[in-house]
């Protein structure tokens, strides 16, 4: 990692241009998990908005208990702190990953309910969890953005699924700026879930790589098998079955199982 590629707190919030996310910004070297600090930090809800970023986490998790593998600098790593606001979990995770891919740029796709790809290929993961203390309720935001790895950086399980801003784009990316821009796009996206959560949606169809695709769903233990007809900002994924049965699942309790053709 080059020391021009270090992850600065005060650079990191100048001049952003923000009302809520990433007014504060810490930065630590090594973490257990910045979803684990940032949970600390949500007890005190004067650190709404609050970004807890590290250049390498020792147990980094993704949804379902899997694992972010990563060696130090070569992610952009983050947690949120989320406590003033009114937005369900299902409406917050969609409007945080149309945030995030949009930050990412047009190459971005959406697979629901918390991964953005660069074709079939994951570049980030998003894992929103939650807190609930005596006066307040508090979600915490994890993202996790590819940025330095190459191919040999991946585990041979990975080795195919996997890949970087930096191998796509051919160039060091600059992850100060990318983490300026998921910022700014955060910003943006929760106030639209907020006031117009329809704008959410449209943008989640738009950059979707489930729509309109066919594929199997695990919910409760149980599979059901349909195509991706929408998303609903508070109940979730809409299937219409095979049956005909059009569904809600939500992402709490649901994970895709059937691969899908990717455009």
């Amino acid at each position: 990692m080059k020391a021009s590629d270090r992850l600065d707190p005060d650079l990191l919030s100048q001049g952003c241009q923000v009302s809520e996310v990433g007014h504060k910004v810490l930065v630590f070297e090594s973490t257990s998990s910045t979803n684990d600090i940032a949970a600390e930090y949500s007890r005190n809800p004067l650190n709404h908005g609050l970004v807890v970023f590290a250049e390498q986490q020792q147990h980094g998790r993704g949804r379902s208990g899997h694992t972010w593998i990563g060696r130090h600098g070569q992610s952009l790593l983050c947690s949120i702190v989320l406590i003033h606001t009114q937005l369900k979990a299902e409406c917050l995770s969609l409007s945080s990953a149309v945030a995030v891919a949009e930050a990412i740029g047009p190459m971005a796709r959406i697979k629901w309910p918390n991964d953005i790809l660069i074709g079939p290929q994951k570049v980030c993961g998003i894992l929103l969890e939650s807190r609930q203390w005596p006066t307040h309720q508090a979600f915490i935001l994890g993202v996790g953005i590819n940025c330095h790895q190459r191919r040999e950086d991946f585990p041979d399980a990975l080795e195919a699924s996997a890949t970087s801003l930096d191998m796509v784009l051919k160039t060091q990316t600059d992850r100060t700026r990318l983490a300026r821009r998921v910022f700014s796009s955060l910003d943006l996206w929760l106030a639209h879930a907020m006031h117009d959560p329809d704008t959410v949606v449209s943008a989640w169809e738009r950059s979707s790589m489930l729509l309109g695709q066919r594929l199997g769903i695990t919910y409760k233990n149980r599979s059901y098998h349909g195509h991706c007809i929408g998303v609903d900002p508070q109940q979730g994924l809409i299937l219409q079955l095979d049956q005909g049965v059009v569904r809600m699942f939500d992402a709490a309790h649901s994970s895709i199982t059937k691969p899908q053709t990717y455009p």
